[in-house]
Formats: structure tokens, C-alpha cells, sequence
């Protein structure tokens, strides 16, 4: 089926037109501008095919560019407009549907590619060329004394008509003859150049080894010698060349004159390092990049013995903010800024400011001083952010976190030191940013550890490494249990039993709490399934499991419950669902509304840690619970004898406030029997602790239960 008139294949044609009516005029070709744009066509498929591929491939780039010399488009010039036309129109024409940005980065990476296949490819060619010049002068005058006028006008044909440049010099050095090439790419005269010495021409960046091999080759020790080379023009520039040098010998085999054949890499090596540059520099900052940075650290921290490095790692506060609010282009003025003046603070030697990505700036100093230079430097890139930035005519103020690693060269890698840079500097932002913290390496520790529980979390429940110890609740009038409170545990493989506060808010902040919960939830109810078919005669047995606030918007949460209750063949009575009272102050019907369904099928709903999140108590009206928990805070005065009056009087008012709204009483954190007596004096209901029990395996509570039972 043929596309439209507006198809992609003929969005293709457009593209491959103006790409030939660009590079046509600097191309030496017999063909015609039609026949040349035909064959540039199959090179603008493949550009668009490598846009739009599901991986990058980077050979497609430099197919095309060496696709580019097999097609006579050898003048630099036809590249530069090679890239000029992809770079303003391949996304345009052929990069329909795509996401923009990505796309202009793939059309960017594939003119880098095409410019290394094009130098690839034009050297190779050069190359050849130069092995058949220098053959043929060798064969003209290997011939010289058997048919000389032959031989002279063959090589002069070649001589004066190859592109690259021809020099003859003797063995001393003095230059006999150039050819036209030669002459055009030095700027000069034959006559200025054959007053030259080829020993005159040195440069600074000449390559140690080129003048032995010289020495070498003259000496007759070699036949020839291959070097990139630079040499001054009279105008004081500099011309770079691919220069091979070859030793001619007489009819006798003895050294008589050196051949030099020049190509002209000037250009090349311009491109090549614009190239270099745009690898290892943001292209919006034009700071050093994470590449350049981290080949910078490592030679910093590969240095001698006794020598240091001082990192400062910044991440801007709310950056993602000004992005939301004042759109990107915004965001993107604001880090020019930023890196400008960033730039300011680090022109000390051993100094360098590198942008990471995004809105995460380092900066480095070495020397045998560091400890107190990394200091003076997170100070001054504090200093320099105080000043507020202008943006689209809003003074916006800006602020950093900064990390800092100081140490001794050669201890540790780059990623580890970036990576402690990294916690540092998170460790600074969680502690209300603007600020700078040093690393330490037992608060690293910690951070490691956290990020390997959390990538450890997603399998440990499949693994079955989560097990559940349960405290009893015992009524305060006859000390009997009427049920208890599911505790989840990890049995970590390296780190032994962890505690809910170790997992629980990591469990939170990857989504694994719902499946989690579930779980929990599911063993809970069937364990006081057990419970009760056990000790039927024991009175009403109650459950009670945690629920994470995460837990509260999961939309199958009423379901899930329901589910497992119908599963294991117990009422709704028998589960107590307890939630912390933070996470329900301040909540809107929608979030009440699951709790609400679960109170009217005759789940108990407990208000766990009262007490702490400064909640309204007009507000209790309104919420579906059935329990108060009260925080053990409330009652650890108790403890002592006699107990503080004050704590006294408040565990009494909310004590007596719950139960004229009909609310029970729980008390946590029970820990002597005079604690116990008081709470019982109070009027509080149930209550647990270490004076009862310790959480402990099902077991323990089917001894409690059965002693409780007994009497």
C-alpha cells in the first residue's frame, strides 16, 4: 500500500532533495543533481530508519558518512553541509511521532557518527592513494636508467596531478623538488620552500619518536615512516598532515633521496576536536560533563602519595519547581546562571566545575592542602547562590544542598567517591538544604544499607523471609487476652530480624506495602482462625493489624479484606485495623470513606499512637474508629511512684472524652504491674506490653490464652 500524498516516504524524498541541492555544488561528480540525489536517497532511509529504531545504533551514522567518500563528497565542506541538513531537518522531515527531544538527541549522536565514518573513510582513501603514489615513484625511479624520458613524464603525470602534497629532498635534508599540492597547502612559493631544510621544519607538538625515525630512515636503517605531524605556514598558522616519509635507493641499493607524501588533516583535526569538546561538555552550560569530570577525578585520585582531592557535590533546592511553574526554558536560563556562576568560584590550579545532569552540579580541587580548600570552596558556591537570579522578570532565589568527600588520592574509586558525595548531599537536603554536609562513612553505611533492603524488598516476600510475631491485648478488669496485635518481622539472610521501622517506610516508598500488607493481613485472620477454633471457650478473640497510610488509597483495600475474612470463615468482628492518627488528621471524606465501609461490615477501626499527631479532639466525632491507642508517652510517668498529677488528669480527660463518644481504650508500652493497676483505676479498657508479654511466636499466645482460660 502506497503512502499518501504526504506519506513518510514522500517526507523522505524531501529531505534527500534538499540534502542533494545543498551538497551537490561542493561535490566532484560526473553525475547530474537528479542522479546524485538518487543516490543519496538510500543513505536518508537509513538515517531515518537509525532515528526512529528501538536501540541506537551508531554504525548507521558512520555507514552514511562513509557512504558520503564512496559518493566523491571528499571536500570537508560537503560534510559541514551534510550536518547542517541533517542536524535542521532529519527530525523534521522524518521524525514524526517521536518524543522531540529524544529525537534531537538520536540526530545528534548520528551526526557525530556520520563525521567519524566520513574521517574514517577519507583517510582510508588518502591512505591508498599515498601507498600508490609512493609505489609509483618508486617504480619511476627503480626505471630511471632503463627508460628515462618514460619514467619522467610518467611521474611527472602523477607528480604534478595528485591531490595530496609531493616532496623530494637528499639525504641531507635539502628539499629538491614540491609538487602544485605541496605548495598550496603551506601558502608559499617553490622557491621559498626549496630554500628550506626539511631538519628546520620542528614544532613543539612534534611526537617524541619523529625525528629518530627520521634519523633512522635517512641513515638507510628503514624504508619508510608514518607520523601525524604539524608544521608552521609563514602567516604563523598551523598546518597539521598525515605525513609519510620513504627512502629512495639507486640502481645499487644505496640511499639516495627521501620521499615525503603530505595529507592535509588540518580540518579534520579541527573537527575531530569540536567533536572531542562536545563530548565532554554540556551543551547548555558548556561546563565540563559527567565524562570529562570523571576522567578528571581519576587522575586526581591516582595522583602521588601526598596529594589530596576535595569534592563538592550540589543539588539545587526545588529546582523541579521552577520547572513546574515557569516551564523548562525558564529552568534551563536559570542553570546558565547557576554554572556561570559556579564557574567563578573554582579558577584556583587544580580547580574544575563539571554539570552531572539536570540540576546536580560537582566541583573539584586537588593539592596537598585539600581538607581546608574543599571547605573555602563549598562556602563560596554557597556565597555565590545567596544573590537572586533573574528569570523572564521574576527574582527567583536559589539554594543548594552540597556534599563533600575529602580524602587521600588513591584510597578509593571514582563512583565511590561520587557515590558518597551523593548520600552526603542527600543527608544535607533531608536536614532542610542550604547547607553543606561532610561525608561520613558510618552515615554512608547506613545509606548502602537502606538501598540494598530496598532492592533486597521485592523478592524477600517471594522468598518467604517475612514472619509475623503477635503481642497480647488483655483487658485491664480481669486480666484475660482478648486478642492481640500482628508485629511483621524480616529474617534478612545477612542482617538477622529487622524491625518494622527498618522495612515498613522502605516498603512505603517502593509500593511493595500494599502486597505486603496483604499478606500480613491474610496471616493475621487465619491465625486467629486458629486461635479461636483452639480456645472457643476463651471468649471473643480480636486481631489487630497495622495499616500503612499507603494502604488507605489502595483501592482494593476494602475488597482484599473482605476476600480474606470470607476465605478464612471470620467475621468482620474479629479484626481491629489500627491507624496512626497522623494519617488521618486533616483527612477528606474520600480518604475516611474505605475506613467508613469497613466500620459499617464491623471491623473495629483503632486511632494508633494517639496523642502525637495534635489532632482536634472534636474531630474524633467524625472519624469511623472504635479504639483509642494511646502513646506510651502519656503513661510512662506511671512507671514511678508517685506519678506525675499532670499526666495523671490528661490520660483521665481522655479517658473519660472517648468513652462518652463510645470509644475504647488501648494502652501501649505497659511495663509494671503498678503501671497496670493505675491504667485499670483510670478506667482504660485493654492495654499491652513487656509486663504481659513480649511479641512473640503464635505459640507464646496459646499458653498465654490457655493459662488466661484456666485461671
Amino acid at each position: 500500500m502506497s503512502a499518501g500524498p504526504d506519506g513518510p516516504e514522500d517526507r523522505l524524498r524531501r529531505f534527500a532533495t534538499i540534502w542533494s541541492r545543498a551538497v551537490f555544488p561542493v561535490t566532484s561528480t560526473s553525475s547530474t543533481r537528479p542522479e546524485f540525489e538518487e543516490q543519496l536517497l538510500p543513505l536518508a532511509r537509513r538515517l531515518s530508519e537509525a532515528l526512529r529504531a528501538r536501540a541506537f545504533d551508531a554504525d548507521e551514522g558512520r555507514a552514511v558518512g562513509a557512504a558520503l567518500i564512496a559518493s566523491h563528497c571528499t571536500d570537508p565542506e560537503a560534510l559541514s553541509r551534510s550536518l547542517d541538513c541533517v542536524d535542521a531537518y532529519l527530525v523534521l522531515y522524518c521524525g514524526d511521532g517521536g518524543d522531540q527531544e529524544d529525537l534531537r538527541a538520536r540526530s545528534g549522536r548520528l551526526q557525530h557518527a556520520m563525521a567519524a565514518g566520513f574521517a574514517q573513510a577519507l583517510r582510508e582513501r588518502t591512505l591508498a592513494e599515498q601507498e600508490a603514489i609512493s609505489a609509483a615513484a618508486l617504480k619511476a625511479q627503480g626505471v630511471v636508467a632503463q627508460a628515462l624520458h618514460d619514467t619522467e613524464a610518467r611521474f611527472r603525470a602523477v607528480f604534478e596531478g595528485a591531490a595530496i602534497g609531493i616532496g623530494i629532498a637528499d639525504l641531507t635534508g635539502n628539499i629538491l623538488q614540491v609538487n602544485g599540492a605541496l605548495l598550496r597547502m603551506f601558502g608559499v612559493s617553490g622557491q621559498a620552500i626549496r630554500s628550506r631544510n626539511v631538519k628546520e621544519w620542528t614544532h613543539p607538538e612534534d611526537a617524541p619518536q619523529t625525528w629518530k625515525l627520521y634519523d633512522e630512515l635517512v641513515r638507510g636503517e628503514r624504508e619508510h615512516y608514518h607520523v601525524e605531524k604539524a608544521f608552521y605556514r609563514p602567516d604563523g598558522t598551523v598546518l597539521w598532515t598525515n605525513l609519510t616519509v620513504s627512502l629512495l635507493r639507486d640502481a645499487d641499493g644505496e640511499p639516495q633521496y627521501q620521499l615525503a607524501l603530505m595529507e592535509d588533516t588540518t580540518e579534520r583535526r579541527l573537527l575531530n576536536l569540536r567533536l572531542r569538546y562536545e563530548a565532554t561538555h554540556d551543551a547548555l552550560t558548556g561546563l565540563p560533563n559527567r565524562t570529562f569530570f570523571f576522567e578528571r577525578l581519576e587522575k586526581a585520585l591516582g595522583a602521588g602519595e601526598g596529594q589530596r582531592f576535595g569534592l563538592c557535590y550540589l543539588d539545587l533546592d526545588g529546582f523541579k519547581t521552577v520547572n513546574d511553574s515557569l516551564g523548562h526554558a525558564a529552568g534551563d536560563r536559570l542553570l546558565v546562571e547557576v554554572a556561570d556562576r559556579l564557574q567563578s568560584c573554582a579558577t584556583a590550579p587544580g580547580e574544575m566545575v563539571a554539570r552531572l545532569g539536570g540540576d546536580e552540579f560537582v566541583a573539584l580541587t586537588t593539592g596537598p592542602d585539600t581538607e581546608r580548600e574543599v571547605d573555602e570552596l563549598a562556602a563560596r558556591i554557597m556565597n555565590v547562590l545567596v544573590a537572586p537570579i533573574s528569570v523572564d522578570g521574576r527574582e527567583l532565589t536559589v539554594r543548594g544542598s552540597i556534599g563533600i568527600v575529602e580524602g587521600p588520592a588513591g584510597e578509593r574509586s571514582p563512583a565511590e567517591v561520587l557515590r558518597s558525595a551523593d548520600i552526603t548531599m542527600y543527608r544535607a537536603k533531608s536536614a532542610g538544604g542550604n547547607r553543606f554536609e561532610l561525608a561520613d562513612e558510618e552515615a554512608d553505611a547506613r545509606a548502602i544499607t537502606r538501598h540494598g533492603l530496598t532492592t533486597a524488598l521485592p523478592t524477600a516476600l517471594d522468598r518467604g523471609e517475612f514472619f509475623i510475631e503477635y503481642q497480647p491485648l488483655v483487658h485491664l478488669g480481669d486480666s484475660s487476652v482478648r486478642g492481640a496485635e500482628a508485629l511483621v518481622r524480616w529474617l534478612h539472610p545477612q542482617h538477622g530480624v529487622l524491625g518494622p521501622d527498618r522495612f515498613i517506610p522502605l516498603a512505603e516508598h517502593t509500593g511493595l506495602i500494599v502486597p505486603l500488607g496483604r499478606w500480613v493481613l491474610e496471616q493475621s485472620v487465619r491465625q486467629a482462625r486458629a486461635w479461636r477454633e483452639r480456645h472457643d471457650d476463651a471468649g471473643p478473640f480480636r486481631i489487630n493489624v497495622n495499616l500503612s497510610p499507603c494502604q488507605l488509597t489502595h483501592p482494593g483495600l476494602v475488597q482484599d479484606t473482605v476476600d480474606i475474612l470470607e476465605r478464612a470463615g471470620m467475621a468482620p468482628d474479629a479484626l481491629c485495623l489500627e491507624v496512626t492518627e497522623s494519617a488521618l488528621i486533616g483527612a477528606d471524606d474520600a480518604l475516611l470513606k474505605p475506613l467508613r465501609r469497613l466500620a459499617d461490615m464491623g471491623v473495629d477501626i483503632a486511632l494508633d499512637d494517639f496523642g502525637t499527631g495534635y489532632s482536634n479532639l472534636a474531630n474524633l466525632r467524625r472519624l469511623p474508629v472504635s479504639i483509642l491507642k494511646l502513646d506510651r508517652s502519656f503513661t510512662q510517668s506511671m512507671q514511678r511512684f508517685p506519678a506525675d498529677p499532670v499526666d495523671l488528669k490528661i490520660v483521665e480527660g481522655i479517658v473519660s472524652l472517648a468513652h462518652s463518644l463510645n470509644l475504647a481504650v488501648t494502652v501501649e508500652g505497659v511495663e509494671t504491674g503498678a503501671q497496670a493497676e493505675q491504667l485499670r483505676i483510670l478506667g482504660c479498657d485493654t492495654a499491652q506490653g513487656w509486663y504481659y508479654a513480649r511479641p512473640g511466636p503464635p505459640e507464646r499466645l496459646h499458653e498465654l490464652a490457655l493459662v488466661d482460660a484456666t485461671g
